[in-house]
């Protein structure tokens, strides 16, 4: 079974032809919402690979909590770990060029309500050998109660170190699995834009430290992974991207729910490659989330 501790938000999307540079206004063709949040997505990414899911977080009483929590309704993920806060549901406010490219402001709201307590409670539901799904849109404080308990509980931590924040060096070396895309990973080590050998030699000596699953995601080039010191590299699918906004947090829901379903850590690694490819086929980042069926049947 996997538990995700993560946010949960409402996306409100902008699409102008291009992004525009700082300090200018540009005019966009089209306005939508749907459900988001880094938790929320990876959660509803894990269920639609298959896996029994269960969210904690934390949304408003307001009416975007209904809005925010309805394909995790819809997709049967289990909802009794979200707490209704004070704060009003968190927002992210997204801007997606013609190209597919993005940019994202992301106002916490009830997600920065989430504490040690929470993180408690949703380890205490857990049993040894699940997984926690986490990433870094809640409080660190709250992230790094999950961690320690996780690890004393033995359930198997995976952390996406995304967006990276000041404490994502600090926690992100606690978890069992590290998921980072390349700009992720450069801030994590403290240097800047790395060569193929230089990334794969850093993912080596951080290993041999520390024994922790690193994965970079490479966008168009796949993914790279070390996993008990083996090195092991997947590809997705080559498409012409509509919004690249859900491919990593799909990425990160069917890595888990393949790695929970018993996949060999090769074939999950692909699986997830796959599925962040067809994430990117769809505007929204919930609902470009692909299907297993139509996952599977890529491979």
């Amino acid at each position: 079974m996997i538990t995700v501790f993560g946010s949960i938000n409402m996306d409100l999307i902008a699409t102008p032809d291009r992004l525009p540079k700082p300090g200018e206004t540009v005019m966009g063709t089209s306005f939508t919402t749907a459900a988001g949040g880094k938790g929320a997505n990876q959660a509803l990414a894990a269920r639609r690979a298959g896996a029994i899911v269960r969210m904690a977080g934390a949304v408003g009483d307001d009416r975007l909590a209904s809005q925010a929590l309805a394909l995790l309704a819809d997709a049967a993920v289990d909802q009794n770990g979200v707490r209704v806060a004070a704060e009003a549901t968190g927002t992210a406010h997204i801007l997606v060029a013609a190209d597919g490219e993005n940019v994202i402001v992301v106002v916490p709201g009830a997600n920065g309500t989430v504490t040690g307590e929470d993180a408690k409670r949703t380890i205490g539901a857990m049993s040894r050998g699940d997984y926690l799904m986490l990433q870094f849109e809640i409080p660190a404080s709250a992230i790094e109660a999950a961690l320690v308990g996780a690890k004393q509980k033995g359930v198997t931590s995976i952390i996406n170190i995304a967006p990276f924040t000041g404490d994502a060096k600090r926690l992100g070396a606690i978890a069992d699995i590290l998921v980072a895309n390349e700009t992720e990973f450069d801030l994590f080590i403290g240097k800047g834009e790395l060569s193929d050998e230089e990334r794969e030699a850093t993912m080596r000596a951080l290993h041999a430290q520390s024994g922790q699953t690193i994965i970079v995601t490479l966008g168009a080039d796949g993914v790279v992974a070390i996993r008990k010191g083996e090195i092991h590299r997947a590809k997705g699918l080559a498409i012409e991207p509509v919004d690249t906004v859900g491919a990593g947090d799909t990425f990160c829901g069917y890595l888990a729910a393949s790695l929970d379903a018993g996949l060999a850590f090769k074939d999950a690694l692909r699986r997830a490659a796959v599925a962040g490819s067809l994430a990117c086929l769809k505007p929204g980042a919930q609902p470009s989330i692909p299907f297993a069926s139509a996952v599977d049947a890529e491979i």
